[in-house]
């Protein structure tokens, strides 16, 4: 008899299923029971997210793998009437899987907009991410831990944007206790003046007491005329205000006029006090735009002022402009005063090589190219052919069984991401997969990697290796995907599949829904507006901006894009995967200026993007053919001989 009430419930759901089971059959539409359980749990889930209860049917998705996810949103509805103890039991259950992390931002915020502070501690676990929740949290803090609380509302009120209204209580509470005061408010007003914020600057103006007048007045002097900050700041003298508004003005006339900004810092700066850390902000952005700007009149003093600055970005930028300008002299030294870190890369040891090799040192040369080809990259690579020896993969490989497979197919999260999957929601199946592997150790990231592999998951096993930091892992890095489909367009197209595998897996990372800021879609993220002008040409119909995202549409139009900026500039695979990224226009352009030879060439692009994809590109050819070789690279070339000694000019231009 004791038994009964346990079988009841057990009973009626049997009862349910069967019920099931005969209108499926009587509709010819039989299910197994797995896909029976997802079709149930699918229709829950969008039951849960439209908080429409009554359509769930708890029997039907009870022990399945994804039923916390509609737990997730019934608790969720439930907030913040939901004690914290549910919340934190919820949390438990689900310590494994992002819901938890999930279930506990959404407490945080609620508790938070509710005035709960005492639930909202209870349940967070540090400062949360997101600046809402932050504001939240450290208004809560105030009582418990005023310091931690300070320093936090401090952190969030310096910035020159407007917060959200979350934070009002947080910087109202600072500001009674004296924590927020005028300095505070003209710091923060000088950021938003930098960052273009009009309305948020006038905003804090307007909080300033009166001892404040005259920093506002020198501000609406200067806010129209950046130049009139070498008057204007001795006037103002040794007021708060002064540091402040002169790094704030010397970062928009530098901006604006380069050589101008330089003569008014050195007529100022021997007559301020800034403090070091102010000063240097002006120096490095005098350098910086002195750089890229190539002023000639401001060369001595960015060169007097630089080993001083000696940061690694500025000394790189120097670099380049002494490889612009063929001072190979230049290029040693300034190569020498950089960080330990930044000196040691491939790419600075390689330009060290060259560098002394023009100022008659081939011993040392063949040393600095001997450290470059350590490395496992374009520059890297470079190094090795000027050696005449294969290229460094530094390849790691590991190998599980079968059996060691099938222990992970029952791991509880590969369960979760594989009926997410079956449920066709791949944005969560990518939640629980990456989220496992960023809290995973090395094994257990391997393990994760092996098994993405062998399931044929080739986006999510790039970013698993990502997330694991397998670095030296190529099989799993770069693995062969869709090669059949590269072979066949490729050769349609003329065009080498590993080139064509190499820029699918620089831009979308094997993703075949990627779709990028600019609107660029697909695995060889074609814009639109391409793959209209390049279907017109192959004679095929125009997919438009989703029929491009279907793989091997996608792979074929790609293929003849590329193709065509190969025959555009005469087969030479650098000046074709840069137009590839920033469009032939700019490529014909650089050409018109650009250093003869194929190192230099690619140095000299000025955009950073660019010449970071170029080099990938290249790069990860040279790996994609030697994983297909057994992952040996000896008879593998990274350029072609005519890429290696051609000219880089005009003359590449197939068509004038």
């Amino acid at each position: 008899m004791a038994t009964r009430p346990a079988l009841a419930p057990r009973f009626g759901r049997l009862k349910r299923r069967f019920a099931t089971l005969a209108t499926a059959t009587a509709l010819g539409l039989l299910l197994s029971p797995a896909q029976a359980d997802d079709r149930a749990l699918r229709e829950a889930l969008d039951a849960a997210r439209q908080q429409q209860w009554s359509r769930i049917d708890a029997a039907a998705i009870d022990g399945h793998v994804l039923e916390g996810y509609v737990e997730y949103h019934r608790l969720k509805a439930r907030l913040p009437a939901a004690e914290p103890a549910e919340v934190l039991a919820f949390i438990e259950r689900h310590q494994d899987s992002p819901l938890a992390g999930w279930m506990r931002n959404q407490a945080i915020g609620q508790y938070g907009e509710a005035g709960l502070p005492g639930r909202l501690l209870a349940v967070s676990a540090g400062a949360p991410e997101g600046t809402e929740r932050q504001c939240y949290y450290y208004a809560a803090l105030l009582d418990r831990d005023p310091e931690e609380a300070t320093r936090g509302g401090l952190t969030l009120w310096h910035a020159g944007r407007s917060q959200p209204d979350a934070c009002d209580p947080l910087f109202s509470a600072l500001r009674a206790r004296g924590v927020i005061g005028d300095g505070e408010t003209w710091e923060r007003l000088m950021l938003a003046w930098k960052a273009g914020e009009s309305g948020l600057a006038g905003y804090l103006g307007r909080q300033l007491g009166s001892d404040w007048q005259p920093a506002l007045d020198a501000y609406e002097r200067v806010r129209g005329d950046y130049a009139a900050i070498a008057d204007v700041a001795p006037r103002l003298g040794d007021h708060p205000a002064t540091p402040g508004l002169v790094s704030a003005a010397m970062h928009g006339l530098t901006r604006a006029d380069t050589a101008t900004a330089l003569d008014t810092w050195q007529r100022l700066a021997p007559r301020l006090t800034l403090g070091d850390e102010r000063r240097q902000g002006i120096e490095r952005d005098l350098a910086f735009y002195s750089l890229v700007r190539e002023i000639p009149a401001n060369r001595a003093w960015v060169d007097a002022t630089l080993p001083r600055l000696a940061t690694g970005d500025l000394l790189e930028l120097r670099v380049r402009v002494a490889l612009g300008e063929q001072d190979w002299r230049g290029v040693r030294d300034w190569i020498a005063l950089m960080p330990d870190d930044t000196r040691g890369d491939s790419r600075w040891q390689y330009w060290q090589g060259r560098a002394l090799a023009q100022l008659g040192d081939p011993q040392g040369a063949q040393a600095a190219y001997a450290r470059a080809a350590e490395g496992r990259s374009f520059f890297a690579f470079a190094a090795a052919d000027r050696l005449d020896r294969p290229y460094a993969l530094s390849e790691e490989r590991h190998h599980y069984s079968e059996a060691q497979r099938r222990e992970v197919a029952q791991w509880p999260v590969v369960r979760r991401t594989e009926a997410l999957r079956r449920i066709d929601e791949p944005g969560l199946a990518n939640s629980e997969w990456l989220g496992a592997v960023a809290s995973a150790d090395g094994e257990t990231a391997r393990r994760l990697a092996d098994y993405a592999a062998s399931q044929g998951w080739h986006a999510e096993l790039v970013q698993t290796t990502i997330a694991g930091r397998m670095w030296d892992a190529l099989a799993w890095r770069f693995p062969a995907a869709y090669r059949d489909s590269f072979r066949r367009w490729g050769a349609d197209a003329g065009v080498d599949a590993y080139l064509l595998m190499a820029i699918a897996r620089r831009e979308s990372a094997y993703n075949p829904h990627a779709l990028s800021p600019a609107g660029a879609r697909g695995l060889m993220q074609l814009m639109p507006g391409t793959a209209t002008l390049v279907s017109r040409r192959l004679g095929i119909a125009d997919p438009g901006p989703y029929g491009v995202l279907e793989p091997e549409l996608n792979i074929r139009l790609g293929s003849a894009y590329i193709g065509e900026m190969l025959e555009r500039y005469s087969g030479n695979r650098l000046a074709a995967a840069a137009a590839y990224n920033a469009g032939p226009g700019r490529v014909d352009r650089w050409l018109r200026d650009a250093p003869r030879e194929f190192d230099l060439f690619v140095e000299s692009i000025p955009f950073r993007e660019t010449r970071a994809y170029v080099q990938a590109i290249m790069t990860y050819r040279v790996i994609f053919e030697s994983l297909a070789n057994g992952g040996e690279s000896r008879g593998i070339a990274l350029l072609s001989a005519s890429e290696a000694n051609g000219r880089y000019d005009t003359s590449l231009l197939a068509r004038q």
